[in-house]
C-alpha cells in the first residue's frame, strides 16, 4: 500500500513540474510565480504608469500571481483578469519579434489598442526605441505574433 501511495506523490509532483515549466514558457515569471517582476498590470493599462505593487494586493490568475497597489486595483482586476494580460507572456515584446525571448525593463513599455508591451533596456539597447524607430506597431505586432506561436511553447 505504501508503494501505490508512493508512486501517487512521486506521479503528482512531476506532472507539478511540468505544469510549472510550461507556465515558465509563456510566462515571464519568478520562482514564485509572480509576473511583471511585482508591477501592477493595471497601473499599466489603466493609468499608462509603472508601479510597483504589494505583496497585500495580490490576485492568482492561470495559477500567475499579480501584484496591485491598491485593494481598488485588484478589485478591477478581478472582474477581468484576460485583459490584463501582459502581451507575449510579460517577455520584451522587440525580442519576441526578433525571435527570442528577453526578461524586460518593467518601467519599458508601450500602451496601445488596449494591450500592454514590455521592453529589454540596457546600456547597449533600448528595445523600447528600436520598436518606436520601426513606426509600423502592427506589423511588428503580426511578426511578434507568429513568432510567439512557436517561443510560447520553449524555454527561449
Amino acid at each position: 500500500m505504501n508503494t501505490i501511495k508512493s508512486i501517487i506523490v512521486v506521479c503528482s509532483l512531476l506532472m507539478s513540474t511540468s505544469i510549472i515549466a510550461q507556465d515558465k514558457k509563456i510566462n515571464n515569471i519568478d520562482n514564485s510565480n509572480i509576473a511583471l517582476q511585482g508591477y501592477s498590470p493595471v497601473s499599466y493599462l489603466d493609468l499608462g504608469i509603472a508601479q510597483k505593487g504589494l505583496k497585500q494586493y495580490k490576485s492568482e490568475y492561470e495559477k500567475v500571481i499579480y501584484y496591485f497597489t491598491s485593494t481598488d486595483q485588484k478589485a478591477v482586476f478581478d472582474k477581468n483578469p484576460a485583459k490584463y494580460k501582459p502581451q507575449y507572456g510579460g517577455f520584451c515584446a522587440f525580442g519576441v519579434y526578433a525571435g527570442a525571448k528577453f526578461r524586460p525593463d518593467p518601467n519599458k513599455f508601450i500602451v496601445k489598442d488596449g494591450k500592454y508591451f514590455l521592453y529589454l533596456y540596457n546600456l547597449e539597447l533600448d528595445a523600447q526605441q528600436l520598436w518606436l524607430a520601426e513606426k509600423n506597431h502592427n506589423k511588428l505586432m503580426s511578426v511578434a505574433n507568429k513568432n510567439w506561436d512557436k517561443l510560447s511553447k520553449t524555454y527561449n
